[in-house]
């Protein structure tokens, strides 16, 4: 997280202390750097310059408006999996027909309002949801551009919790029916083929399982081409992991690097067998961008000892940041300001009313209570999953610009909680 440095003894977000942040927002707060947002962001444009690519952010990761209007200043795309996160694109200047819309379960109202807005294409994953669409376009007298998110039953070598490209995950047209299943979007009046689509899983540090997804994406479409659907776009989906700061984890592989491969394969697959008919290559990259543009600052409220642990008890919690919780997600934990004296091991967890609430175990600290720590890589599946359990409102976020520390979501009221709430008369 080259943004995040410690200056003077104190951990910076580039050039502004996370105490200095602390003491003027208050915790928790989600504190994230626009310069290692951009650099991330810069690493995939970069590499895809002159090609015919296209970069779509995979919102969901982090949809925050300040992020989303960074990037589409950029020339980002977006891939949604919402009508809200559509509405979310347009409200942050985004545009719409550089977004795709994916999603195994798209409802009629969100396809009104994808169309309606001029969606790039929609990510198909069934049957059922082919013949929806072409009901829902042809009662708006429109034409759905579609592309058949595949499922080629690639092993992604990640947590299950993120793995999304075997047999037993529920997204995706099986690589076995899929043939069929063009053939079926082909024959449908109100659909336009237009791509193919793939996503395999998150959080790979290895891009072997991606090339090996590829091959079997171009093994399709030269079948395809024979039977005279013709596709437009090859979209790889995302996938590409960060540095958790996990020991024994080996580095992810470098973006320029997975890119450069892919485009390798595709240069070398049109040159066999497609020379002269262009492909647009689209990817999908959610926590590659953001994942190590944030941390999750917090305040140690108490420390608790105990007869067989020791508890650093904080007041962020799993409703602030879920993936601990959820699928035993290693964070690294900073001091903000380094204190002298011998370290304790404490497991940092939160005041929710569950077991499950905590945020990282087994961590060394030196700490005290009133002391900061800082939750790092929190930038992706943070704020967007977080949730109001316990009554709890959701964090501030903060973008730092150089100097400046910028509010781009105030934290909420106790009264914004209950506000939509009524009670019997």
């Amino acid at each position: 997280m080259s943004q995040f440095t410690i200056q003077d003894g104190v951990l910076h977000a580039e050039g502004v202390s996370l105490s200095a942040i602390a003491e003027r927002f208050g915790t928790p707060t989600y504190v994230y750097s626009k310069a290692a947002l951009l650099e991330n962001f810069n690493a995939y444009h970069d590499a895809c310059q002159g090609r015919d690519a296209l970069v779509c952010y995979a919102m969901k990761a982090n949809s925050n408006l300040a992020v989303l209007d960074l990037l589409a200043r950029q020339g980002a795309g977006f891939d949604i999996v919402s009508g809200g996160e559509l509405l979310r694109v347009i409200a942050a200047g985004g545009d719409p027909g550089k977004t795709i819309f994916s999603g195994v379960g798209k409802t009629v109202e969100e396809m009104q309002l994808a169309l309606e807005k001029g969606i790039l294409c929609f990510n198909v994953e069934s049957i059922p949801e082919l013949h929806r669409l072409n009901e829902v376009a042809g009662k708006l007298g429109m034409r759905a551009p579609v592309s058949l998110r595949v499922n080629p039953n690639v092993d992604a070598k990640t947590h299950p919790y993120i793995a999304t490209g075997l047999k037993a995950n529920k997204f995706g047209v099986a690589f076995d029916d899929a043939l069929d299943t063009y053939r079926s979007a082909a024959a449908l009046p109100n659909l336009d083929v237009v791509g193919i689509d793939c996503h395999i899983g998150s959080q790979l540090l290895d891009d072997a399982p991606l090339l090996e997804a590829l091959d079997k994406l171009i093994e399709l479409i030269d079948t395809l081409h024979g039977e005279g659907i013709h596709i437009h776009h090859l979209d790889m989906g995302g996938g590409i992991g960060v540095d958790y700061g996990v020991a024994g984890d080996k580095p992810a592989v470098p973006v320029g690097d997975y890119l450069t491969r892919v485009f390798a394969r595709v240069d070398a697959w049109r040159a066999e067998k497609h020379e002269g008919r262009p492909i647009k290559v689209i990817f999908e990259p959610g926590r590659s961008i953001v994942a190590d543009t944030g941390v999750l600052l917090t305040k140690i409220e108490y420390l608790k000892p105990g007869v067989e642990k020791n508890f650093c008890i904080v007041d962020a919690a799993m409703n602030d940041l879920m993936r601990p919780a959820l699928y035993e997600a290693w964070m690294d934990v900073q001091q903000v300001t380094a204190r002298a004296g011998e370290a304790v091991t404490y497991d940092v967890v939160g005041p929710v009313c569950e077991s499950g609430d905590w945020l990282a175990r087994e961590r060394a600290l030196t700490a005290q209570p009133g002391d900061l720590l800082a939750i790092m890589t929190a930038g992706a599946y943070g704020m967007t999953m977080a949730s109001n359990y316990n009554t709890r409102g959701r964090a501030a976020e903060i973008i730092v610009d150089g100097e400046e520390a910028h509010l781009v979501r105030r934290r909420e009221t106790p009264a914004e909680l209950f506000a939509l709430e009524t009670v019997l008369k």
